[in-house]
């Protein structure tokens, strides 16, 4: 899809006559990219999947070339770890899963964003997509509104990976215009719809231009929507919004590649050479155990003859079907014995280089040493809890930063294009607070027994106690606050007086500072 990414934009663009004689991406005004990012991009998804022939400096990587006595050089692909895929699929599990709770304080809002977050899978699905995000670099999630037959209109949320979409122009780190790139194939041909994103004033427009050709990575030509997408408009405009309709979200890692780019960078960007090194040390370790294995070596008269079809003549060849034994002329004296040529294997060599370069690999992409474990077979991730100290938690952590953040703009935006369609309103002022699982911090319980003695000594509020808590928004906590007050009316103290609040410590008459709302 991306080799011809690039091609396709100057092309189109030249048509377009929104640019004349483009040579390079970068050259496109505002556009903050240059060719080169999205090479990386394509040896990031390269990795991601498993094979890269070569890096983007033509050099070999996972393509092996090697000679041969009796057939010359050969090629075989080498044996991989994979841990680009193991590594973004660990960092996104361990920031975002079915265990994460968004809040807004608003009820009726919350609500509809619920059912539209259940409609769309959206826990389960955002997970997956945070893993492209941490492997390519960004992903984009787009808010649309669409009508099925029977008439209902429902808000649909998708995704676009970093390597189908092109920024057009950015703000202090904002992207705020964008190009989504669909390519699709039909029969014979190959089609691509281009989707820009753009601002004219305070009216964002979506433009959409679908293209036909017989090859993958040729553009082709411009053809009705109709082809292919009868309900697309070929340009919708939109009054009233905030912001865009997308959110491009990446990895909370500084671009260490071009430091003026707004665009995110992948997990594993910055330790390559660790990967390389990995898969060669594994591909060794497979290869022991290939070339290690028994042999025993006969005298070349026990194997069998074949007569040469060119020349007539009997030679004696290996029998491929006998893996055990090898044939050796040997002295006369030695004819007719038998030995046994068995090679001891550095399995133990091999695992511990493994293990070493997987705590190096760890270290560059924000996780704590021993968070992956080679035992020989493959590779592990740590399960037990992690300390609030490690680095893992705390680049968990940094990543959910931007994360959050990105929650809530795109809450924004479902907001908004449910009122331009109708379906229910947004309340003008809410706050978002997202409860990302902490369960793999060992003190999590030691986080809640600081704010209750906290609260004890009088020093915070209660409602701020269960904001620090419980991830809860401050109406929310207020509203906690209430419900716990009206609920232990009764004789029965609450919580909060179990710890001092509100007429001292159990056992206390005279002590304990009271701490209010």
């Amino acid at each position: 899809m991306l080799k011809g990414l690039i091609a396709k934009i100057k092309g189109v663009l030249n048509r377009m006559g929104l640019i004349k004689n483009i040579r390079t991406v970068s050259d496109l005004k505002n556009i903050p990219i240059t060719d080169d990012y999205y090479k990386l991009i394509t040896m990031w998804l390269d990795l991601y999947k498993g094979y890269l022939a070569q890096d983007i400096d033509g050099m070999p990587f996972h393509r092996v070339e090697y000679n041969t006595i009796g057939q010359g050089t050969r090629k075989r692909r080498m044996n991989t770890l994979r841990m680009p895929k193991i590594a973004s699929e660990e960092m996104a599990r361990l920031v975002f899963n079915e265990k994460c709770t968004i809040n807004i304080s608003d009820e009726r809002f919350s609500e509809e964003i619920k059912s539209v977050f259940e409609y769309n899978k959206f826990h389960k699905v955002f997970q997956d997509r945070l893993e492209y995000m941490f492997a390519l670099g960004g992903i984009v999630p787009k808010v649309y509104a669409e009508t099925d037959r029977a008439g209902q209109t429902r808000i649909q949320i998708t995704y676009a990976t970093a390597d189908c979409f092109v920024p057009l122009s950015y703000s202090n780190d904002h992207i705020s215009e964008g190009l989504f790139v669909n390519v699709t194939r039909k029969g014979k041909y190959w089609y691509t719809l281009l989707e820009w994103h753009q601002w004219e004033g305070q009216t964002y427009v979506i433009r959409n231009q679908l293209f036909r050709s017989d090859m993958e990575n040729e553009l082709g030509v411009l053809v009705s929507l109709d082809t292919l997408y009868p309900d697309l408009e070929d340009e919708v405009r939109i009054d009233g919004l905030s912001r865009p309709l997308f959110v491009y979200i990446k990895p909370n890692i500084a671009n260490s590649f071009d430091l003026q780019s707004p665009l995110g960078i992948s997990l594993f960007a910055n330790a390559i050479d660790t990967v390389k090194a990995l898969d060669i040390a594994f591909d060794s370790l497979i290869r022991e155990f290939r070339l290690g294995k028994k042999r025993i070596i006969v005298p070349a008269t026990a194997i069998k003859t074949v007569v040469d079809p060119q020349t007539g003549d009997l030679k004696r060849y290996f029998d491929a079907t006998d893996e055990a034994y090898e044939a050796f002329n040997f002295d006369m004296a030695d004819q007719q014995k038998i030995f046994d040529n068995s090679v001891e294997l550095r399995v133990e060599e091999h695992t511990s280089a493994i293990q070493s370069l997987l705590d190096v690999f760890a270290m560059q992409i924000g996780f704590s040493p021993g968070a992956f474990s080679f035992d020989g077979q493959g590779v592990k991730t740590a399960t037990e809890v992690v300390s609030e100290n490690s680095k893992t938690f705390r680049s968990k952590n940094s990543h959910e930063t931007v994360i959050e953040e990105a929650l809530k703009d795109l809450i924004t935006s479902i907001g908004e294009v449910a009122e331009l369609y109708g379906l229910f309103d947004m309340p003008a002022d809410f706050d978002v607070t997202v409860d990302f699982d902490d369960s793999i911090a060992e003190d999590r319980n030691a986080n809640a027994d600081f704010y209750l003695k906290l609260l004890q000594q009088g020093i915070i509020t209660k409602a701020f106690a269960l904001e620090k808590i419980l991830a809860l928004t401050e109406e929310q906590a207020a509203e906690m606050v209430e419900a716990v007050r009206e609920e232990t009316a009764t004789d029965t103290p609450d919580v909060f007086d179990m710890f001092g609040q509100d007429g001292g410590q159990q056992g206390d008459e005279g002590g304990g500072g009271g701490g209010g709302d």
